[in-house]
């Protein structure tokens, strides 16, 4: 079962990447679930999204088209989260 801060994170990485803090504990919480896998870039940035177990999770609640029906944009992702999103180490 996912705690609130995980399932918030989950969704951050679905909806908002750009604002997700990549030194968050529940993010490292998420990788060993398989929810959401990194992808290393140029030095210094990393790339998080979702895998299909955690898009699963989030269609099945409802989470991952909510905040995309308002933009239209669902139907061009057939309802799933965006592509990966390059963040900073940094970020926070």
């Amino acid at each position: 079962m996912l705690s609130p801060h995980e399932f918030a994170t989950l969704m951050l990485v679905c909806q908002a990447p750009d604002q997700l803090d990549m030194n968050r504990a529940e993010l490292d919480a998420l990788l060993e679930r398989q929810l959401v896998m990194l992808e290393h870039g140029a030095p210094g940035r990393r790339r998080a999204y979702l895998t299909k177990k955690g898009r699963s999770i989030l269609h099945a609640l409802g989470a991952d088209i909510a905040s995309h029906r308002s933009h239209g944009s669902t139907a061009e992702r057939g309802g799933q989260c965006a592509a990966p999103v390059a963040l900073s180490d940094e970020a926070g």
